[in-house]
């Protein structure tokens, strides 16, 4: 009986949220109900919850995750001044008269806009809104333009800054260190935040590759599918009448300056990615000033949406604080560990179950809920097994990232959909996604042959 309540409580949560209920409230109520269950069974020691006041104080002074809100902040302000349209027809004007340069140009958009954002759905939306009509109209396939980009657009999953990389590096730093005190290890080597943006920056680069690559394959072997289109096609397009030279100096200098300056600050070492999420909320108020978007209507809509993305995220790092004391408390850790010990393959069966349920959960769960949900539970099992932290988190960014693309329920693909024009069906946007996520399963295949494209580059710039 006691080993089922752990994995009890686990389907209860499930099956809340798939009724519908908010996320946060699912965790916390669930669990919650549970432990009055399990104190009047004689099943649950109230001292786990008499821990939750001092984990809410570590919320609450937690250095780390006051890097989310301000990159939400540069995030929301660029999607409102309009620089992923100066950017695109940047890139337009520059690819789109070779066969497949549109295409090419999504991609190239899609990976600076996930450097920049770091937020999923809105770089599949405001690529949608902007590309995909100029796409159709020029003669490109349906699921070719619609694959590339959904596929881009989850690459804010992994390029740094993804607010999904620093929300990991902070439960995976958790995880490393609740390891170490279960092995009665005291190492000096940590996991952070900076370790993870690092690890993730040549994975991140070769999707992008492969993902030109792929789109440059399909327009030589069916040209049809993504022909090329003269610039003054493309300037009637996007209605822009300014010298070439202007507009990509426009449209690239100032979003890959704003990378290099927030990246770079990281990279030097000049700052935390919490202080450099402070230099990049900034540099995204100037881009919007100098676009000449910047004004108190813009600007309240802009505060609004960040305040209502970080109580979220806040809300269900509290619900999901109560749910793994819980879980915790009616021995789950113990549980989970003793599987991954008995379980055939040893550690690589156990990341493989790891990875399977993680992707099948993207399904039905954002990231936020995954990260704060099933990775605290999972992490520290796998580390004490002698897994990298920074390979660790990288494979499950992509992880997630694959979930996310992949048909039936990829969120990137509802998304698109909402945005795309009722003459595109959604199987055309099925069938598109499908090589994009062979490509991804390749990188995980190639990260798991070769951990060292993840764990390399942190090794140089901090010498871990």
């Amino acid at each position: 009986m006691v080993d089922i309540l752990p994995l009890l409580l686990f389907a209860a949560v499930c099956v809340v949220l798939m009724l519908g209920f908010p996320v946060a409230l699912s965790l916390a109520g669930t669990a919650l109900a549970f432990a009055a269950g399990g104190v009047a069974t004689g099943y649950f020691d109230m001292a786990y919850l008499q821990a939750f006041p001092n984990r809410l104080y570590g919320i609450m002074t937690n250095q780390t995750l006051i890097a989310v809100p301000l990159f939400v902040l540069m995030g929301v302000l660029l999607e409102k001044s309009k620089v992923a349209e100066t950017l695109l027809d940047a890139m337009a004007l520059l690819f789109g008269s070779m066969r497949g340069g549109l295409g090419i140009s999504v991609v190239v958009v899609g990976m600076l806009l996930a450097a920049s954002t770091g937020i999923v759905g809105a770089t599949v939306v405001t690529m949608g809104l902007i590309s995909l009509p100029t796409m159709l109209k020029r003669g490109y396939s349906p699921s070719l333009a619609t694959g590339a980009i959904c596929a881009t657009g989850t690459l804010g999953q992994i390029i740094p800054p993804s607010i999904a990389l620093v929300l990991l590096g902070d439960v995976l730093s958790s995880a490393y260190q609740q390891a170490q005190l279960n092995m009665g290890v005291f190492s000096p080597k940590t996991v952070s935040v900076g370790d993870l943006f690092v690890g993730a920056m040549i994975p991140g680069l070769l999707l992008v590759a492969a993902y030109i690559i792929y789109m440059a394959m399909v327009a030589w072997l069916k040209p049809s599918a993504a022909p090329a289109v003269s610039r003054e096609q493309i300037q009637a397009d996007r209605d822009v009448h300014e010298p070439i030279a202007v507009i990509l100096l426009k449209g690239l200098v100032p979003p890959v300056l704003l990378i290099v300056s927030v990246l770079g600050s990281i990279l030097s070492g000049a700052a935390t990615p919490t202080e450099a999420a402070g230099v990049g909320a900034f540099g995204a108020a100037l881009l919007a000033l100098l676009q000449r978007q910047l004004n108190l209507k813009m600007l309240t809509e802009v505060v609004r949406s960040t305040t209502n993305v970080t109580a979220m995220v806040f809300l269900i790092l509290i619900g999901a604080s109560i749910f793994s004391l819980v879980f915790r408390g009616f021995g789950g850790e113990e549980l989970i560990h003793h599987w991954f010990e008995q379980m055939p393959g040893g550690v690589v069966g156990a990341m493989i179950i790891v990875m399977l349920v993680m992707f099948l959960l993207g399904f039905i769960l954002d990231f936020i809920e995954i990260t704060f949900v099933v990775v605290p539970i999972v992490a520290p099992v796998l580390l004490m097994m002698g897994l990298d932290p920074v390979w660790l988190g990288i494979m499950m960014a992509i992880n997630l990232q694959t979930s996310f693309l992949t048909p039936p329920f990829g969120f990137a693909l509802f998304y698109l959909r909402g945005v795309a024009p009722a003459s595109v069906p959604t199987s055309a946007i099925y069938k598109g996604v499908i090589p994009f996520i062979l490509i991804q399963i390749g990188m995980l295949l190639a990260l798991t042959i070769w951990p060292e494209l993840a764990t390399w580059l942190p090794s140089v710039v901090y010498g871990n």
